[in-house]
């Protein structure tokens, strides 16, 4: 599905579903410390009902599946939703996964205890979906944000491959992250109150290979570029490999998480 947003990279169009093999083999990259910080909160974890928007390939679902919660995962992308439908089900997963935007999502009052949204809480038209998410939720519900990104300013690969993503897709936005807090639009608050926020650091082990899937299943790369600038980016980015990283390295990240409850 191809999507077009002016809040992201100047509306350059982009779609998913082009990279979701990518994206199941190489974005599974959460260490254990982020699910640890989840279920430390008492979050996602059995008795619990949770919903999962944007799951992309069911990457929260899964990796929290052990922990015991009955879990719902939607995206927009039905590539996505594939992938994450053979991923859960080649290991004896029970998760319910569906192909919606999250504009478009419908349930009952007070279905689940949680709701999270891992790496897509800005795609969303808030105004829309954030009444939704309040009535979905139970007495005291959760909304879960969550959050990672590597820091270009401060580690040497990432910052590379950064700038060659920045080299064929000029106007992505995922550029130049820094530490902060997750920014939480202004309507969240009319429904929700800040319980809690964390940032922290982590660093990600890679090979060059798993780093290069990484690179090119996101936005700027698989998702949004031609198949003749791909090639072209997919060869650069191997050479620049080559040149700067040893087989095995580890990335500088920061994750951040922010826990709102329902008032």
């Amino acid at each position: 599905m191809i999507i077009i947003d002016d809040r992201i990279d100047a509306g350059k169009a982009f779609d998913w579903g082009r990279t979701s093999k990518e994206y199941a083999r190489f974005r599974d990259i959460y260490p254990e410390e982020f699910y640890k910080k989840i279920v430390d909160r008492g979050l996602c974890v059995e008795g619990q009902k949770i919903l999962d928007l944007g799951t992309g390939t069911g990457v929260l679902p899964r990796n929290m599946y052990r922990f015991g919660a009955d879990w719902i995962g939607t995206d927009i992308s039905p590539e996505q939703i594939e992938q994450a439908k053979l991923l859960a089900k080649g290991v004896g997963m029970n998760i319910d996964f569906r192909a919606v935007s999250t504009e478009d999502i419908d349930f009952p009052d007070e279905t689940f205890d949680a709701i999270t949204a891992c790496q897509c809480f800005w795609y969303f038209d808030h105004e829309r979906v954030i009444p939704k998410l309040t009535r979905f939720l139970k007495k005291d519900g959760r909304l879960l944000i969550l959050y990672m990104a590597w820091l270009p300013f401060e580690d040497r690969i990432a910052g590379a491959s950064e700038e060659l993503v920045r080299k064929y897709s000029p106007s992505w936005t995922g550029a130049g992250e820094t530490r902060h807090p997750i920014d939480i639009p202004e309507v969240v608050y009319d429904y929700f109150e800040m319980e809690d926020h964390e940032e922290y650091d982590l660093k990600v082990p890679f090979t060059k290979e798993t780093w290069h899937g990484r690179m090119r299943a996101c936005r700027g790369v698989g998702a949004s570029l031609s198949e003749e600038d791909l090639a072209k980016w997919d060869e650069e980015h191997r050479k620049l490999l080559d040149s700067i990283a040893p087989e095995h390295f580890e990335v500088l990240h920061y994750a951040a998480l922010a826990v709102l409850r329902k008032r």
